[in-house]
């Protein structure tokens, strides 16, 4: 690995969730798998900025979404603010996939969670693109990487 592709890389990713809404034990585990995944393989590089590695601060806006990026000593980099106005849609349509998903995990045949985990795949591949194409004029992002913000991003969202 190139040095300069180890530093392309978020480190340390929390969620600034004032409202502590609280969360379904299914959506927890999803929040705690999309950051240890996240945290074990990622790309993400500023375009215009300090290199990484970043630690990460995602929190809500005024009507988006806010990436605090700092170096792993916590010195302020970057701030990336995006409105959430074209992944609001997946992001409903998300929670009812995965309201159904783990529905569909205590009661349904392999057939059924098979066709709604295809579905929620195919949701997060759609929003992945959405979001590096958000992001494309502030920073690089692999379609991984995308996904797993993608769904830190619904559950800071979330409410109650």
């Amino acid at each position: 690995m190139a040095d300069s592709d180890a530093k392309a890389r978020i480190v340390h990713i929390s969620l600034d969730d004032p409202a502590l809404a609280p969360r379904s034990p299914d959506i927890e585990h999803e929040r705690r798998v999309a950051i240890f995944d996240l945290i074990e393989g990622n790309h993400f590089s500023l375009i215009e900025g300090p290199e990484g590695p970043y630690r990460m601060m995602l929190s809500i806006a005024d009507r988006g979404i806010l990436f605090a990026l700092s170096d792993t000593d916590g010195a302020p980099l970057a701030k990336i603010e995006l409105s959430l106005t074209p992944l609001r849609r997946n992001i409903r349509d998300y929670f009812m996939i995965c309201e159904s998903y783990f529905e569909a995990i205590r009661t349904a045949t392999p057939e059924r969670i098979e066709a709604i985990d295809q579905a929620r795949r195919a949701l997060h591949n759609e929003s992945a693109e959405i979001l590096q194409a958000r992001l494309a004029s502030q920073a690089s992002v692999d379609n991984d990487t995308a996904r797993r913000l993608f769904t830190l991003i619904s559950v800071l969202q979330m409410r109650g």
